[in-house]
């Protein structure tokens, strides 16, 4: 569905286009003292040809020099700021809907500024992070996150531009308030990337929604409110139910569905305990619920990296839902339908770099209406960026600089632009982890508009069944794929209404109670492609149950259920065997597994990256195994006890490795962290940390 933009469109196109107290603080030592490691190779490869861009020039990224000295003719000559001191204001601590993804966000940042000779000033108290680890930021303060320690650096360091959008919503909350206070102007600080009144009209409700009417862009019938009296006059005047949304807050705190005005009276109390203001919005839960990620330049160059739609109907926060990059739901139309409301609004907003935009569709119409813009980096820009290989922090930081699209290269295949639009030819599933578990049995395991996941995992797949199963295992080791791991007492209630297990819910209605696909979607919203996809992989668990035994699994049955993401230990509790058994039986039929590279042009450039993954749907490697590297292992997904420290180790070692000369190869399956960056290590395996998924990956590359 997405868009090929070749060189000779670019040049017609882009033709056209819109020319504090005295107080003692402690700060980080001398950078004398740290010899930085370098990450593998930059994400820009150098152009050929003897060809030099002059002053002002805007060169498109071209291996053909004749495209290079033309477009330098035609590009548009955006003056670039001039900045030599960069603040970077990180998200401090992590929470709920603001955790490690930030951390790869904001160090992608650090990596383009460092390119381009800026001096970068990080503020972020967080010391498990990669980006305070004094490799990529020339210096580093280990203060809070709030307006008046900000100002105190900017007082100090006197920085000619600050970036707010790589720190998540605190540091968009810190921006705003400190422009407020008029500290950015007294100080001559520029804001790289997208405006202050940008950000301010994208999180205040009453603007965003006057904005997007200016445009003839549909939104929910709403009204923004900061009173609880208020808010039941509006809802009076909606109807019930609505949903309470809360402005300048993280991972939706605070909102939540409204059936009648008591429900209402309670749930706007406690939002506007925590927020100065709350939209009342008609509700549209059942609908379904997408989003498009958007990179903007300054010259207007807008692109779709890519739309991601959710498994679960609206209601549930997206955090909280299982998500699928490209949507596999959507018809032509109705994709391009909303594409172009992408670009429609985000031009409108003033967009400079990387958002996000969510809509609510109509199942069963075209109607849809847009839910919010985050313009800033997100979680889901992270998993967009893992999902397409396309790095979005690092392109919007360069944005941020002066840069275009058309001269920034392609990150997969190292020739064509970056403007381009990355079309997939593999499926990804997104996960949530809670750690609901850990808690008293007495807490409340729904999951609604307010994010209660902790991490998430991403999968990597030709299918979306391979897809789902290779995701389930990675949310927790106990589990080995699609199965029934709970048993409901009311089994339509847990149906009905989504909880952290609906999942498994929907495997147990299927496997046990023998639910059809039609009553699940009456019950649970979720699309029917999806549960005759599960389907698909309870008639496969059938299959194998029915033979029995390892030595009745034949050549096609075990080809099957390979494609279909069963693990062998999966396989091995059907037919009552032992995983090694089952992986014996397996490799002597030659069904091993086949390495892929994350091509974002679906083969029609040369992909050479080295950003790799493992399928049972193909017929060939990708790579050849000559490099016998060292494996490192990450630690997989955010839970409470294992987070973004380990992340940090796992940067190092493979960075420490690289130093002493040994080729490097990752395995790891989370969207949020560095260690997943690929130009972190020489190959990196998106992939599960199982003994199964382990050993094939040792096995092929001979470490």
């Amino acid at each position: 569905m997405a868009i090929q933009i070749r060189p000779s469109i670019l040049f017609r196109h882009f033709s056209r286009c819109k020319n504090i107290g005295a107080r003692t603080f402690h700060s980080t030592p001398q950078r004398a003292l740290f010899v930085p490691t370098k990450a593998l190779r930059a994400v820009a490869a150098p152009a050929v040809g003897s060809y030099v861009p002059k002053d002002g020039e805007h060169v498109l990224n071209s291996p053909s020099e004749l495209a290079r000295r033309i477009s330098a003719k035609v590009l548009p000559k955006l003056p670039r700021p001039d900045v030599q001191k960069v603040v970077i204001v990180g998200s401090g601590g992590l929470s709920i809907g603001q955790a490690g993804e930030f951390d790869y966000s904001g160090s992608q940042a650090l990596k383009a500024l460092r390119e381009e000779g800026v001096d970068a000033v990080l503020i972020n108290p967080n010391i498990a992070t990669w980006q305070t680890s004094h490799e990529l930021a020339s210096e580093v303060y280990f203060l809070p996150i709030t307006p008046d320690y900000v100002a105190y650096v900017l007082e100090k360091e006197r920085p000619d531009g600050i970036l707010l959008t790589f720190g998540g919503q605190s540091a968009l909350n810190v921006g705003i308030e400190l422009d407020k206070m008029g500290v950015l102007e007294r100080l001559g600080i520029k804001v790289l990337g997208t405006p202050i009144r940008t950000l301010e009209v994208s999180e205040d409700r009453e603007l965003f929604v006057k904005a997007l009417k200016e445009i003839d862009i549909p939104v929910a019938q709403s009204t923004a409110v900061s009173t609880v009296n208020a808010a039941l006059d509006a809802a009076a005047q909606i109807g019930y139910p609505v949903i309470l949304r809360s402005a300048f807050t993280l991972g939706g705190l605070g909102s939540g569905f409204a059936n009648d005005p008591d429900e209402l009276r309670d749930l706007s109390a406690k939002s506007l305990s925590l927020s100065p203001q709350v939209l009342i919005e008609r509700s549209m839960k059942g609908w379904k619920e997408l989003e498009y990620e958007v990179v903007r330049d300054g010259a207007d160059n807008t692109i779709i990296c890519c739309n991601m739609e959710n498994f679960d109907p609206l209601g549930t926060h997206t955090g909280d839902s299982i998500v699928v990059a490209p949507s596999q739901t959507l018809p032509d139309d109705e994709y391009h339908m909303l594409r172009s409301a992408a670009l429609k609004v985000i031009r409108h907003l003033g967009v400079v770099g990387e958002c996000n935009i969510q809509y609510a569709l109509n199942p069963s119409s075209k109607e849809y209406c847009v839910i919010e813009v985050n313009a800033r980096l997100s979680r889901s820009s992270a998993l967009a960026s893992k999902a397409t290989g396309y790095p979005l922090a690092y392109t919007a930081a360069k944005i941020a600089l002066g840069h275009t699209l058309p001269e920034l290269p392609n990150a997969v295949t190292k020739t064509t632009t970056a403007c381009f639009e990355p079309s997939l030819d593999y499926i990804v599933t997104k996960i949530p982890k809670w750690d609901l578990a850990k808690f008293s049995s007495q807490v409340n395991r729904e999951v609604g508009s307010s994010m209660k996941s902790v991490g998430e995992v991403m999968a990597i797949g030709r299918t979306f069944e391979e897809s789902l199963q290779k995701a389930i295992r990675q949310v927790d080791p106990r589990w080995k794929g699609f199965e029934a791991y709970i048993q409901p007492e009311d089994l339509d209630r847990a149906l009905s209404r989504p909880t952290d297990m609906r999942l498994f819910a929907i495997a147990y209605a299927m496997y046990n109670k023998h639910y059809t696909v039609d009553k699940l979607h009456d019950l649970t919203k979720i699309d029917k492609w999806y549960l005759y996809k599960i389907d698909n992989i309870v008639q496969t668990s059938r299959a194998l149950k029915t033979v029995s035994s390892i030595e009745k699994i034949d050549h096609g049955l075990m080809k099957q259920a390979k494609c279909m993401g069963f693990s062998d230990s999966q396989i091995a509790d059907l037919v009552a065997s032992t995983e090694d058994v089952v992986r014996a039986h397996r490799k002597s039929f030659g069904i091993t597994p086949f390495v892929k590279r994350i091509d974002t042009l679906a083969a029609e450039y040369p992909a050479h990256t080295n950003y790799l993954y493992t399928t049972y749907n193909a017929s060939e490697h990708d790579v050849e195994f000559n490099e016998h590297g060292t494996m490192v292992l990450g630690s997989g997904v955010y839970r409470i006890g294992s987070s973004v420290e380990f992340d940090w180790c796992a940067v190092t070692c493979a960075r420490k490795l690289r130093g002493m000369g040994k080729r490097t190869i990752m395995i790891n399956y989370n969207p949020e962290t560095v260690s997943t960056d690929f130009d972190e290590a020489d190959r990196l395996y998106f992939e599960e940390l199982g003994y199964e998924r382990v050993m094939d990956i040792y096995e092929l590359e001979q470490s």
